[in-house]
């Protein structure tokens, strides 16, 4: 049977009062607990040798014992280490007292069934050795129980998605999800940009041992509008103009996401050129009474009929222009 070096499973020095053990114990125990790591078997055993370690030294009286036999191990092995090692301190001349404090039902009902290796109570053969049967804490019990379900953890983050359209975007909304074996209201700014992932504090999964709960992550998408492209916080929407309007200039309705605006188009208008509506687009996420830019591009469209006369006009208007531009 192999020696365990207590100290060094929780990291501490052997002289480290009660307050550094048990804080780097719920440190450990945080790190390794089965609710952080489900399904590792790696993490598993280790916090069942983090669990068994404070057992150990954090019980003045289990402690006392411990470092009895530890000091006699150190001692045996600087001698050469010849012969079996008696693990029992009854036996090698510790002189420590053993009277049985639990009976095995007190025991089991203290630390519960932990399910940790072959040994007394859960244990290890090594613990089960040093501290017998079912020696138990004398005097008070440490202040973390025996069972690993009470040692405080914060339950675990969880994600979701909601897909909202870009007016719900721009106006805020909320969604009603069920996630984490619960039913929330999500709440959506205004202004909440595309693939935003929202925190949602103490909406994730319930914590164990009077943990806190995690929180949620929700990830916004949002669908492509028909009319608007967004970036950023600017949009743009294209805005078409008659043969007539880009040449001799227009005053034009332009759509918004807050009702109708007029704009005012100069002669000879290209199409392609941008115009730009202060304050017209998305409201900044967090910032109020902030807005982005709206820029309405020209985009010309050719009238689809024309009278004769009107055709005759314009061809006389491009027969002039040709003879100008003659050499």
């Amino acid at each position: 049977m192999d020696f365990k070096d207590y100290y060094a499973v929780l990291g501490v020095a052997a002289d480290a009062d009660n307050k550094a053990i048990k804080k780097a114990y719920q440190s450990l125990a945080k790190k390794y607990h089965p609710d952080v790591n489900p399904g590792d078997k790696a993490a598993e055993d280790k916090f069942k040798e983090i669990n068994e370690a404070y057992h150990a030294i954090a019980d003045p009286a289990k402690r006392k014992k411990y470092d009895e036999v530890r000091r006699d191990y150190e001692l045996w092995r600087q001698k050469g280490g010849r012969g079996g090692f008696e693990w029992d301190p009854r036996q090698n001349g510790a002189g420590a007292s053993y009277n049985q404090t639990m009976t095995p039902e007190e025991f089991a009902e203290m630390f519960g069934d932990l399910g940790f290796g072959t040994g007394t109570g859960g244990f290890s053969d090594f613990f089960s050795t040093i501290f017998g049967g079912f020696s138990g804490f004398s005097g008070e019990k440490p202040d973390a129980p025996g069972s690993y379900y009470n040692i405080p953890i914060r339950g675990r983050d969880v994600t979701g998605e909601a897909e909202i359209s870009l007016e719900e975007a721009y106006l805020g909304t909320s969604r009603t999800l069920s996630l984490a074996q619960h039913r929330i209201e999500a709440k959506i700014p205004p202004g909440v940009r595309d693939n935003t992932r929202l925190r949602l504090a103490g909406q994730g999964e319930i914590g164990s041992g009077g943990g806190t709960r995690g929180d949620l992550y929700l990830k916004i998408l949002i669908r492509p509008h028909f009319r608007y492209e967004r970036h950023d916080d600017d949009l743009q929407v294209k805005m078409p103009l008659d043969f007539f309007q880009a040449l001799l200039g227009a005053t034009v309705p332009v759509q918004t996401m807050n009702g109708s605006v007029m704009l005012k188009i100069p002669p000879q208008t290209q199409s392609g050129r941008k115009f730009r509506l202060k304050g017209k687009g998305m409201p900044r996420m967090g910032k109020q009474s902030d807005y982005g830019d709206m820029y309405a591009v020209a985009e010309i469209v050719l009238p689809e009929t024309l009278s004769e006369e009107e055709i005759a006009v314009i061809s006389d208007m491009a027969q002039k222009r040709k003879q100008r531009s003659a050499p």
